[in-house]
Parts: structure tokens; C-alpha cells; sequence
């Protein structure tokens, strides 16, 4: 068995909650921040699950910046968060 990380970021979107998992840049909603989660950890094994199946599971982690040590496939570390606002002249 293998241990993926991966930091998942929810927001809301109307009367839907969206979550991301990054750096796998998979995704998924719900009507709720629990379900969109929970629906979240379905589509992050499913993707995996195919890139297995395919054999390309190492190659998709390790260009998302993924490092294997002990059977553990540790994410980059997320350094900042930030919301920013650009002006742009129309």
C-alpha cells in the first residue's frame, strides 16, 4: 500500500461547494463542503486508480512535483496562500 497527500481547497460557487485537490488538479462538488470533500476523495481515487491501471502513476506524480520516500508519495510543500486582486483597464 501507498500514501498519496495532496491539500484540498473549498469554496463556494453560488449554491454549490467545489473542492480541489492540488497539486493533482482534480476535482469535484457537492451541495455542502462535507459532500463536495467526500465526493472529492472518490474522484482523487478514481484518477489515481486509472493512471494505475494505465501505468502511468509514477510519471503523473512526479510531474506534479511529487517525491516518493518509503512507499510515501510526499506533495510539494505549499509555501504561500493568497487571495490577490488585479486592475486591468478594460
Amino acid at each position: 500500500m501507498i500514501c498519496i497527500d495532496h491539500t484540498v481547497q473549498i469554496w463556494q460557487e453560488g449554491d454549490t461547494y467545489v473542492a480541489h485537490a492540488h497539486p493533482l488538479d482534480v476535482m469535484s462538488c457537492g451541495e455542502s463542503p462535507e459532500e463536495a470533500r467526500r465526493n472529492l476523495e472518490e474522484a482523487v481515487r478514481l484518477f489515481l486508480k486509472v493512471a494505475e491501471e494505465q501505468g502511468t502513476l509514477e510519471e503523473v506524480l512526479r510531474e506534479a512535483g511529487y517525491i516518493l520516500k518509503d512507499h510515501h508519495w510526499s506533495a510539494p510543500e505549499i509555501i504561500s496562500s493568497e487571495r490577490v486582486s488585479l486592475s486591468l483597464s478594460a
